[in-house]
């Protein structure tokens, strides 16, 4: 199933074109019966009796793509000089760059920034370690680590594959919540070495963010690094989407007018973001869950494909120890998570659940049901897909969790601020402006970040886990002072 025609599959046609009436018509009524989607047409250059233009069209894959470019060679009196793939074009040479923050045009500058007046800061820092918080880049740099076993939906294609998602994913940092990130891609997949090696570069970074590790493994090295290290360590697939799972479901649960502790969730899919989603629902307050992988679902005393995650799923989950199929447990549900595969659940299993249900189908790129399908038999309907309304996108949390975890010197981040990340999103849209196509913020929303970082960072104080005090104009002269 191709999706909609989106700019990830987007294409530039350099072409030359007969100077004539009706030859640009014929052109675009092509890619229009091939199924394009035409968005900039610029002139190039005019020559005798010909005109090169560029053509930007968004396709729906790499194949449909092709179908386009074949269209366009078709049409009599044109010809395609170039094609240019403009996501690749992003791409070259990488997404990011590190530059000074500080010029270096003297010797004055030079002697202060390298030897040797950089010295005097590294003994300031060996006498007092707390303060490589204040002359360093740890103060606002996070570890983007992955070892390439869980990237998107393409699985394990291994560290330099998964280079591309990381530098993408510093990208987001710094433009939403101004936060300096580096990606970490990992040649190993020994959670030993992992755990070692990310211990082993902690003192560079104020955070971790670990990226695309597949699960189970994934809970173990987030556990252990908790453990071993003193700054925060979030693994946004788990809790990111968790944190925004639980903010739309906040607003959802508004429009159908049902409370968090009466209603009953079924959740395909039980890897890492699922067993966050979980976890952070029963903190909220939900207290029925039930939680089903491709065997169905997760019960006390099932013996069959468990491990020690689904372990304590089972006893943690499904009060009433429901057993059968996603299509058996969904009867009388109120709201389906979908964190897992394509074409998971159908009309007639929303047909089983209450009135008025949710719909949450994140699997990307085609969720656990199409939302049209679903439109006429569900109270509200959320995908990961940007071309719907309502993308549960993790983008809406990890920039503005990080950055005020960074503001207040956080030694982790807790289900406490997790909590309040998850209704800052949530608070963003008032009573008058919720419906049921608008019940997360757009990603592009800037009072996001701002009002996820100040609310994580008052959790941290609240709960003492914040080692910075409270931001003052005579805290930041008293740094400069002790220095």
């Amino acid at each position: 199933m191709e999706t909609t025609p989106n700019a990830s599959y987007s294409l530039t046609l350099r072409v030359k074109l007969i100077n004539r009436t009706g030859a640009l018509g014929a052109l675009t009524t092509a890619i229009g019966r091939a199924g394009g989607d035409i968005g900039a047409i610029d002139i190039v250059s005019v020559g005798r009796g010909v005109i090169v233009r560029d053509i930007t069209v968004n396709a729906s894959s790499s194949e449909h793509g092709a179908r386009i470019i074949e269209a366009v060679r078709a049409v009599e009196g044109v010809e395609v000089i170039n094609v240019s793939d403009r996501t690749f074009l992003l791409h070259l040479g990488g997404k990011i760059e590190v530059v000074p923050k500080a010029p270096l045009k003297t010797r004055d500058d030079l002697s202060m920034a390298y030897t040797p007046g950089v010295a005097r800061v590294c003994q300031a820092i060996h006498r007092s370690p707390e303060k490589v918080f204040t002359l360093t880049i740890k103060r606002n740099t996070v570890a983007v680590v992955t070892d390439g076993t869980a990237v998107l939906g393409l699985g394990d294609i291994g560290p330099a594959a998964a280079l591309p998602v990381m530098e993408g994913k510093a990208m987001l940092f710094k433009e939403f919540g101004g936060v300096d990130a580096f990606p970490i891609c990992l040649d190993t997949k020994d959670p030993d070495e992992i755990v070692r090696t990310v211990r082993a570069i902690a003192p560079v970074f104020g955070g971790i963010n670990l990226e695309d590790i597949s699960a189970p493994r994934c809970f173990q090295i987030e556990e252990r690094l908790k453990e071993e290290l003193d700054i925060p360590v979030f693994h946004d697939d788990q809790h990111g989407t968790a944190v925004v799972v639980l903010a739309a479901l906040i607003n959802a649960l508004k429009i159908v007018d049902k409370r968090m502790d009466e209603i009953k969730v079924v959740v395909n899919g039980v890897g890492a973001a699922g067993v966050a989603c979980t976890k952070i629902l029963l903190s909220a307050g939900a207290k029925n869950i039930i939680g089903c992988d491709q065997y169905g679902a997760i019960y006390r005393g099932r013996s069959e494909h468990m491990n020690w995650i689904k372990d304590w799923y089972a006893q943690n989950t499904n009060p009433d120890n429901e057993r059968g199929t996603i299509h058996d447990v969904i009867r009388g549900a109120d709201v389906f998570l979908g964190l897992s595969v394509p074409g998971v659940i159908a009309i007639e299993d929303i047909k089983r659940m209450n009135a008025r249900p949710i719909v949450f189908a994140m699997a990307n790129p085609i969720p656990e049901i199409m939302p049209e399908e679903a439109a006429a038999y569900v109270a509200v309907m959320a995908t990961g897909r940007s071309d719907y309304p309502n993308q549960i996108n993790n983008v809406l949390c990890f920039p503005g969790i990080f950055r005020g975890a960074l503001n207040c010197r956080a030694s982790q981040i807790n289900e406490e601020m997790k909590l309040a990340a998850a209704r800052a999103i949530a608070e963003i849209i008032t009573d008058e402006e919720l419906n049921p196509e608008y019940i997360v913020p757009s990603v592009f929303d800037r009072r996001v970040a701002e009002s996820v970082a100040r609310a994580t960072e008052e959790a941290a104080y609240r709960t003492g886990v914040a080692r910075r005090e409270r931001h003052t104009e005579e805290t930041v002269s008293d740094e400069l002072a002790s220095v």
